[in-house]
């Protein structure tokens, strides 16, 4: 109802009044905080998990969008968290402080390095039930994402990076690397659509070297369920390599035909694994 047909309605004083006092509480329903649904609408019993989805290097949350759509879609609260890529300890303890600010269970996700992120942001927080790795490093303590991918062959990442000199905040030179966007397509998201991923390739988002060679600390995964999405056509991180992390923490595993990208090309299979995830969460 447009403001003229409102006009034209009132009659009296007091009846404006009332329909300035519907109109007052509308407005605050439409700019009520984001969380407001989680703590409102369904009873306890029938409360989901909230969802946090991290990216990885060379990617940003927008990566998440397939997957995001599918998981709200089957009524999941969802965060698609900002990973920092400037240093392992330093994107672990960033991602704690959003899960601090979670109320409930949380399903923690994964994709690349974010595997090694989430792991040791998950250890001690208690509100995490459950972590899903997709194409995704799974360190153990000490071990470092540059160790772990060149385990086994077949990555070729490193002939297709660019690097950039940059200083970090605490004043320490580091290099900032991207891939060259000529090779993106082929080495990051071959599955996907060309003008796709030259979209990826512009808005990829750079990680430091220190990051990539951080030791990890005491891994989340070895007192929580886990859950792995295995890309069997991945270039950055061999399926052999994410089958052995796995199988070592003992996730249940989900292999996909995909490339590393395999939340863009195959989002239904990622939020798929996700949702198996969060029907395990109490």
């Amino acid at each position: 109802m447009n403001r003229s047909s409102i006009y034209q309605r009132v009659r009296t004083p007091l009846s404006l009044l009332a329909t300035a006092s519907v109109a007052a509480a509308l407005i605050a329903t439409a700019v009520a905080p984001a969380h407001a649904d989680r703590t409102t609408s369904a009873p306890d019993s029938e409360k989901k998990p909230t969802v946090v989805l991290v990216h990885g290097a060379f990617a940003d949350s927008t990566s998440w969008n397939g997957v995001i759509r599918r998981l709200r879609h089957e009524g999941y609260p969802v965060v698609a968290a900002a990973n920092p890529l400037r240093g392992l300890n330093n994107d672990a303890s960033y991602l704690k402080e959003v899960l601090a600010g979670i109320d409930g269970p949380v399903v923690l996700a994964g994709h690349s390095y974010g595997g090694s992120v989430i792991s040791d942001a998950a250890h001690d927080a208690d509100n995490v039930k459950a972590l899903v790795f997709v194409a995704a490093f799974i360190p153990e303590k000490g071990e470092s994402a540059v160790e772990l991918s060149g385990k086994f062959p077949g990555s070729t990442l490193g002939d297709a990076l660019r690097s950039v000199p940059v200083t970090l905040p605490d004043g320490s030179r580091d290099a900032d690397l991207t891939i060259e966007p000529s090779k993106f397509h082929q080495q990051f998201a071959a599955d996907v659509p060309r003008n796709t991923t030259d979209l990826m390739s512009v808005t990829q988002r750079p990680i430091t070297n220190a990051a990539l060679a951080d030791d990890a600390s005491e891994p989340g995964w070895k007192n929580i369920p886990s859950w792995a999405v295995v890309a069997t056509q991945d270039r950055n991180i061999p399926a052999q390599a994410q089958i052995f992390m796995a199988q070592r923490a003992h996730a249940h595993i989900t292999r996909v035909r995909a490339s590393h990208a395999v939340s863009v090309s195959h989002p239904a299979d990622v939020a798929g694994v996700i949702e198996a995830a969060a029907r395990t969460v109490r």
